[in-house]
């Protein structure tokens, strides 16, 4: 897949791998403040090996006889990997969670606390990434690369994760703002892509036939969101058509709808944030030659605290960025976002603009509501180091870095592999 955004180093891309094992790819969460020692809250500091957030807060719950939503948590981790988080569990005794028994879950520490733990409780993570069969000529580009993000800042576009396997949770996105309700369900439940195969594709093609019923019965039983949609039109009768009307004043139109508006909110939200963080992405590009140096008008960041001010002193300011205690921001639309001054402000209203776009489509009240804010058009790496190194697998090349809440260690990999796709390879030709 080649890449959708520009890149700020200009090396020749890697041809190495990486998630060839678990071992090749150690995420530390680093916790935003010690367990107090006391309170109602036991907080558990776990190692996961091959399982995401979600699971093992499912295998862990169920043990516990809890409700997921019970569990706290301060970061999403990959499934793939070796990860140690922290975990907040209410009103349950130590000596249950210590009895606890789960495969691929270890249990490092335990501790109380006075509150739950919440997304975005954390310090940032720790990476250790070990790449393999990188060839010896590479080896100095990698190093190279990784001295130049260590200086410049990494671009902290929103990675493929966000955008789901087929890349298009942002059209979606896109649609549910413009209020085209057909043509939202048609990224979701249709329009077959390279990407789908067996059951998949031919539920999509069942769907775009109108066939929604038959599509319900192919979906596989993971995909139970688009189960639900295609059992609640099959319900409903008639076939879809995009509307003339983007505010659904057709009988298709208000089908749709109901059948968007009967799936849970937080995914409708998850659709929605990803448009917000393609048009951050779009934003960032625009700027990547300068994308670490602030201007007048600028609202930059403070990575100290994640304040937000404006940029009127240049002479003040533009060091404060060269030591990469400040970067622009970018935006992310919504009612609550602030909008920035001068030429920032020109950039982002052309981003809108290219996609037919006024702020003010943002701002709209209805049940979506897109809250909006700033994000940081870089992160520092902080801690960043190199080796070389053997083990029983053969020789490999080991980064190891620290990096900010909310940001991407496959932003740092993107820039050596030349590709957005980096999250989504698979870790060797014919595993599973």
């Amino acid at each position: 897949m080649t890449s959708a955004w520009p890149f700020c180093t200009s090396s020749a891309p890697i041809a190495g791998r990486y998630k060839l094992v678990p071992e090749d790819f150690v995420v530390d969460e680093l916790p935003a403040y010690a367990p107090s020692g006391e309170g109602e809250h036991l907080l558990l500091r776990i190692r996961k090996r091959g399982l995401s957030t979600h699971d093992a807060v499912a295998r862990i719950a169920r043990a516990l006889g809890l409700a997921p939503a019970q569990i706290g948590v301060a970061g999403l981790k990959d499934a793939q990997g070796i990860t140690t988080q922290w975990l907040s569990v209410q009103g349950i005794e130590a000596q249950r969670v210590e009895a606890l028994r789960e495969r691929d879950i270890e249990l490092l520490e335990l501790a109380r606390h006075r509150n739950k733990l919440r997304i975005g409780h954390l310090r940032g993570n720790r990476f250790r990434i070990r790449l393999r069969e990188v060839a010896a000529d590479e080896r100095d580009s990698v190093r190279g690369v990784l001295d130049e993000l260590v200086r410049r800042g990494v671009p902290n576009y929103f990675g493929e994760q966000r955008f789901g396997l087929r890349g298009d949770t942002w059209r979606i996105g896109r649609a549910l703002l413009l209020e085209q309700w057909s043509e939202a369900l048609a990224w979701l439940c249709g329009r077959p892509g390279p990407n789908d195969t067996g059951r998949i594709r031919r539920a999509r093609e069942l769907f775009d036939a109108g066939d929604f019923e038959g599509a319900a019965q192919t979906w596989p039983g993971g995909f139970r969101v688009c189960i639900r949609v295609c059992r609640a039109l099959a319900k409903s009768g008639g076939k879809l058509e995009a509307s003339e009307s983007p505010a659904g004043g057709d009988g298709a139109e208000r089908r749709a709808r109901r059948a968007l508006y009967a799936l849970d909110h937080g995914l409708l939200r998850f659709y929605t944030s990803a448009y917000q963080s393609w048009l951050f992405n779009a934003l960032l590009a625009r700027r990547i030659d300068s994308f670490e140096r602030v201007e007048l008008g600028d609202l930059a960041w403070l990575h100290r605290n994640g304040a937000v001010f404006l940029v009127k002193d240049l002479e003040v300011d533009a060091p404060r960025a060269e030591r990469l205690e400040i970067s622009p921001s970018g935006p992310l639309f919504g009612s609550r976002m602030s909008t920035p001054q001068g030429r920032a402000l020109e950039l982002e209203r052309e981003v809108l603009a290219a996609e037919g776009h006024a702020l003010e489509a943002f701002t709209r009240p209805g049940r979506l509501q897109w809250q909006g804010g700033r994000r940081p058009l870089r992160f520092p790496l902080a801690g960043a180091a190199f080796e070389q190194g053997d083990d029983e697998r053969g020789a490999f090349v080991e980064l190891r870095f620290d990096a900010p809440p909310g940001c991407y260690a496959t932003s740092v990999l993107r820039e050596l592999f030349k590709r957005d796709d980096v999250a989504l390879l698979p870790p060797a030709d014919g595993d599973d």
